[in-house]
Parts: structure tokens; C-alpha cells; sequence
């Protein structure tokens, strides 16, 4: 009696729960209600043969309990059961995906009038590409892309010179306006999944997919990847911003076409030289950097991360906190470079001078030996991205770490930590690493961790001279030039 009456308990409470849980659909912003509608009926069906089940569980618990000197008959066979059993559940199974079934059909029909763009998917971030003028993308390949094709894109084909690339996190659409969204990814299997619109898609490497909605309400929408695409899995998230007409074609006119980018002038180091001497005020005549001065370390750092740290200076998205003092000092410096091509300049200089390393000192107690043996184990996760040896990798959006100053590296671990970097909402990387930075738990893990980072030594971008240290000046550091 007590186990059927528990049986019948958990039947309310489930139900009950069902209705009053805060765990429900977003309010939906496309036209994807018939999606709402099928996932309805099947939770009304699977919700009657939830309760059916169990009363008649409960039932036969009570109905047939332990009686002194009671046996039970057996019943092998019994054909009327059998036949009711057979039609209620065909009955059930065809009413959950008839509908499903039907929309699914017009989920793969895409309407004549639907405009299309491209998400291209990679760990762990996302990025668009629109048809040009012509309304036709470009072709693709993953062995095309490269620092200065970062879309892959086929330089040979006319029809990609003027698509336009957008290489952030979000994406912009007209309200009302059919979609067709075209999915391809770089690396891995990852998933295209937008709650609020009711529409997910996995992107397969090596092959094109796509799906199709009409968004029905203006507003910024979390873009999500809902497939395990590795270690940063949970950090790939993206936007979609729902514009009105006017407001989507100011955006678009801002972007860039894949023409454009081939013809973007390199960088002059003379004139990046000339205004580099501001620069190296703080930073140094070598880009060495100066911990008096709270200036980090240039050197052997690439041209595309610095070009992208001073325009997130530029634009507020990095060094707008109040916390963030010197953050505030660069994002003031950073104005002082007119336009994008001076930005280009300085960079390109930056990143042609040699690259330096910090020799710290040599391992002589037990407690430096047990801190760098625990960073290392931490610095698993942060090899994913920024490679075994800290030498960044380009693919993965992550710079160089390896013979950067620890007083630089722990400052902005602290930072990504307390939310001062990283927060801001068009800070891809930095919103990423704000997550991730969480993992070291308390200040010990982050001191292990840059404890190991700091000995690590990577393979060069260029060739330059090794020069030993004439005497190791502890974690002051003194830096000398090494070979590949």
C-alpha cells in the first residue's frame, strides 16, 4: 500500500512541477510556432501515458499486494491485450511525428524571397560571410585559409570578391525578412542554435548546411554552439542582432568586402618605426617592456593580435573600466593612431623586431619545484589554445604568453578573474578567457601557472641571436635574444 500510494505521490509532484517549473521556452522571435506546437503535443501525449502508466502500476502494486494463501495465475498469452496495446501505442507514436514530420518538411523548404548568409563555425568562435552585389558567396577551402584569408576564401573566384565578411561574434538581420543560414566549419562538428528562434543545425567539416527562419522581434539573441567541440566548448557563444531596415543597412555599410582585404596595403615599417617612438616611451626602443611603467612586453608578438588589442582600445571594448587604470592610459594611446592603416604600420613594425625571452631564475627550493609542477598541470587547459609552449596559435585566436613578463600575465589573469576584462559583450576572445580564467581558483593556482609559463621557451617566428644571460637576476627578469 505505502509503495503504490509514494508511485502515485511522484505522478503529482512531477506533474505539478511540469507546470509551475522557471525552466520553460524563451518567448519565441520567429516564425518557427508550429516547432513550439509539436514539442507541445508530445509532451501532452508522453504526459497521459506518464500517468496512465504509473495509476496502473499503482493499481496493480495495491490490487495484487502479498495475501497469506493467495496464488497467482499465469497468463502467458493474451491476444485482446495484445491487439489494444498494439493500436494505442501505433496511435501515439503516428500523432508524435505526423507533426513533427510536417514541419520538418517545411524546415527544408526555403522561401523563393529568403536572403542568405554564411556562419562559419571553429574553436571556439563564430563568423559570417554575406553574398555581395552579385547575391552569390565565393567559394571556400580549408587549406586556403591562412593571417590574411582567415574565411579560406577562393582569391581566383570572382564571385567571392565581393562577399563581405564580418570576423566578429555577431551578426546582424532585417526583422520580417526570410533568412536562409548556410553552415560550414573549419575544424570540428559544432552547432548552430539560436533558443529564441526555435532553429538548430550541426556544422559538418566538409560539408554545407543550413537552415531557415523569419525573425518576428527586434532585439540581440545569444547564438549558441550546441554540440561538444572541445575543451572551450562552453565559452563558443555568439549573437544575432534583429535590426530594423535603416539600422541593418547602417551596419552593413560599415563592413568590408573580401576584395577589399586582398588589396589592403601591407604595413610600412618606416612609417611604422616613425610612430612606434610614442609607443616606445612605456614600452621600450625594443618593445621589451617595463614593469615601472606597467607596459607588457611586444616583442615577438603577431601583427593580427596587436592590431586587434588597439582596436578594441579604439572603440572602448578593452580599457573602459574604471578598475582597469591602465587599460584607460592605452585606450587613450591608442586614439593617437589616426586610422586603420596606421594601425597596420606600427604593428607590422612591432612584430618584425626580434623576439626577446625572459630567463627566470633557476629552480633551487622545494616550494618553487612543487609550484611549477602544479602549474603545469594547469596549463593543460590553457595549451588547447595557446599551444604546449605557449607560442599562440593563429587558428585559434590565442596570442603568445611564452616570454611575457608574470607580473603582466598575473595582472591580467586577476583581471579576466574580476570581470574588468573580458566583459565587455564585443570582446570575443576576452569573454572567453574571463570563463576560462576560472578555472585557477585562488591566487596560488594562478601564481603555479604562470610559475610554468615562465619557463617555457617556444620555436620562434624568426631567427635571432642567442645571447646567454651574464647573470640570472631572478623573477626581474633580463632579456636576451634567443635562436629558433
Amino acid at each position: 500500500m505505502a509503495i503504490a500510494v509514494v508511485i502515485l505521490l511522484l505522478v503529482l509532484v512531477s506533474v505539478i512541477f511540469h507546470f509551475a517549473s522557471p525552466w520553460w521556452f524563451t518567448p519565441i522571435a520567429s516564425n518557427w510556432t508550429a516547432i513550439d506546437d509539436t514539442i507541445s503535443i508530445t509532451f501532452w501525449i508522453t504526459g497521459i501515458v506518464f500517468i496512465l502508466v504509473n495509476a496502473f502500476l499503482a493499481f496493480c502494486v495495491f490490487r495484487f499486494r502479498f495475501k497469506k494463501n493467495h496464488r497467482a495465475d499465469y497468463e502467458p498469452e493474451n491476444k485482446k491485450l495484445e491487439v489494444w496495446l498494439t493500436v494505442i501505442t501505433t496511435i501515439g507514436v503516428a500523432a508524435m511525428l505526423a507533426p513533427g514530420l510536417v514541419v520538418w518538411g517545411q524546415f527544408v523548404t526555403v522561401p523563393e524571397n529568403a536572403k542568405i548568409f554564411e556562419v562559419v563555425g571553429q574553436q571556439w568562435h563564430w563568423s559570417y560571410r554575406l553574398p555581395g552585389k552579385d547575391g552569390v558567396l565565393g567559394q571556400s577551402a580549408v587549406e586556403l585559409i591562412s593571417e590574411t584569408n582567415p574565411f579560406g576564401l577562393n582569391p581566383d573566384d570572382l564571385n567571392a570578391h565581393d562577399d563581405i565578411l564580418i570576423p566578429s561574434n555577431v551578426m546582424h538581420i532585417v526583422i520580417d525578412q526570410p533568412v536562409k543560414v548556410m553552415l560550414r566549419s573549419k575544424d570540428v562538428l559544432h552547432n548552430f542554435a539560436v533558443p529564441q528562434f526555435r532553429v538548430k543545425m550541426d556544422l559538418v567539416p566538409g560539408i554545407e548546411t543550413f537552415l531557415w527562419f523569419t525573425p518576428t522581434r527586434l532585439g540581440r539573441f545569444e547564438m549558441l554552439c550546441e554540440e561538444l567541440c572541445g575543451m572551450a566548448h562552453y565559452t563558443m557563444r555568439g549573437q544575432i542582432v534583429v535590426d530594423t531596415a535603416q539600422d541593418y543597412q547602417a551596419w552593413l555599410d560599415k563592413q568590408f568586402t573580401f576584395r577589399e582585404s586582398l588589396d589592403a596595403p601591407a604595413g610600412d615599417l618606416q612609417l611604422g618605426q616613425s610612430l612606434y617612438a610614442s609607443c616606445a616611451v612605456c614600452h621600450g626602443n625594443n618593445a621589451q617592456g617595463n614593469e615601472t611603467l606597467n607596459a607588457p612586453m611586444l616583442a615577438g608578438q603577431s601583427a593580427w593580435y596587436l592590431t586587434r588589442q588597439l582596436h578594441y582600445y579604439q572603440n572602448k571594448i578593452r580599457g573602459s573600466n574604471q578598475q582597469d587604470t591602465y587599460g584607460q592610459q592605452m585606450s587613450a594611446m591608442a586614439n593617437t593612431l589616426v586610422d586603420a592603416k596606421a594601425i597596420k604600420d606600427v604593428t607590422a613594425y612591432i612584430a618584425s623586431l626580434p623576439a626577446l625571452a625572459i630567463f627566470p631564475a633557476s629552480v633551487n627550493n622545494d616550494s618553487l619545484a612543487r609550484s611549477i609542477e602544479s602549474g603545469q598541470r594547469l596549463f593543460t587547459n590553457c595549451a588547447y589554445c595557446h599551444g604546449d609552449n605557449a607560442e599562440g596559435r593563429f587558428a585559434l585566436n590565442a596570442p603568445r604568453l611564452a616570454g611575457q613578463h608574470a607580473w603582466y600575465l598575473k595582472r591580467q589573469l586577476q583581471h579576466y578573474r574580476a570581470s574588468i576584462r573580458g566583459s565587455h559583450r564585443e570582446d570575443i576572445y576576452g569573454s572567453q578567457m574571463l570563463l576560462m580564467s576560472r578555472l585557477l581558483q585562488n591566487e596560488q593556482a594562478i601564481d603555479d601557472v604562470i610559475a610554468y609559463i615562465s619557463r617555457l621557451t617556444p620555436s620562434l617566428a624568426k631567427q635571432t641571436k642567442k645571447v646567454q644571460p651574464e647573470k640570472v637576476l631572478g623573477l626581474d627578469h633580463k632579456q636576451q635574444e634567443v635562436s629558433q
